[in-house]
């Protein structure tokens, strides 16, 4: 038998999440999103969440949707072994639509700290901690004939080379597959609030690729439980959790860095992180 003090506390606070939770999705769905067309099937969304109206802080959300049709899809990697570079870089070098920050790499040497599979070669294998994946290690966005989906690792040891895609990119944590939420530790990388970068595919096979700016006053960034639920509420069954923090940057050739990159700890465009490896929206020709 509950004693009453004590249930009504822990129904105060379940209500109070629940309330929180449906004012935060609310606020998404209501908000007047700055749209802008990039190319045929390519959209940008831009949306600024003043007033504390998202997690109880200001946030701002930048993101690109892409429709992927059957030998039109337009996704491919871009990274280099060594030499880092602004995700801006990689775009123009590859004369892309767009681009966005990729997976975790060696701040101090350059190069993907996770695997990379470009052109069908491997250019980086896994960097293991005591023979023991990352959780950034345990998920993948793959490309096959410029179609991008995500994938969730099977357990085995050369899983991400097995895949069936030209072009693979290990990352994570994964947030949700097939519809299903993936469970987050409580690690601080997981609960802390900072820039992020995530790609998401919806039911019909759109990709959105996604960043949340973070560390100013115009935007807090977000936990990864955040995080996930914004994914969830722009209608993403699979979704992927990016290098963030500072990488976080989103291109487009048509207007410049879109979002507020950190790393100058500046409220503008110029603050790019120089990064290992990107992918990239191509032009259709």
């Amino acid at each position: 038998m509950f004693k009453r003090p004590a249930f009504l506390l822990i129904m105060i606070f379940c209500l109070s999440g629940a309330y929180g939770q449906d004012t935060d999705s609310l606020a998404l769905v209501r908000a007047k999103w700055t749209k802008k067309r990039i190319a045929k099937g390519v959209k940008l969304l831009v949306h600024h969440f003043s007033d504390k109206e998202m997690f109880g802080a200001n946030q701002n959300i930048s993101y690109l949707e892409v429709k992927q049709k059957k030998g039109r899809a337009p996704f491919a990697l871009g990274s280099e072994p060594s030499v880092l570079r602004p995700t801006s870089a990689f775009g123009i070098s590859a004369d892309a639509l767009a681009a966005v920050n990729g997976t975790f790499f060696d701040v101090k040497n350059g190069g993907s700290v996770d695997f990379i599979k470009a052109n069908g070669q491997v250019e980086q294998e896994n960097r293991l901690d005591n023979n023991q994946r990352a959780s950034h290690q345990r998920a993948a966005v793959a490309i096959r004939d410029g179609r991008l989906d995500i994938y969730k690792w099977d357990g085995s040891d050369k899983w991400e080379q097995d895949l069936p895609a030209t072009e693979v990119m290990t990352s994570g944590p994964l947030l949700s597959f097939k519809g299903k939420q993936e469970v987050l530790d409580s690690g601080a990388f997981n609960v802390l609030r900072h820039p992020r970068t995530a790609v998401g595919v919806k039911a019909d096979g759109k990709v959105l690729l996604v960043t949340i700016d973070g560390r100013h006053t115009s935007a807090a960034g977000m936990s990864l439980f955040e995080l996930s639920k914004v994914m969830r509420w722009l209608g993403c069954v699979d979704a992927i959790n990016l290098d963030g923090g500072g990488s976080t940057t989103l291109w487009v050739n048509s207007t410049g860095v879109v979002n507020y990159p950190s790393d100058n700890r500046s409220w503008d465009h110029k603050g790019e992180r120089k990064v290992a490896n990107v992918i990239l929206i191509k032009k259709k020709k």
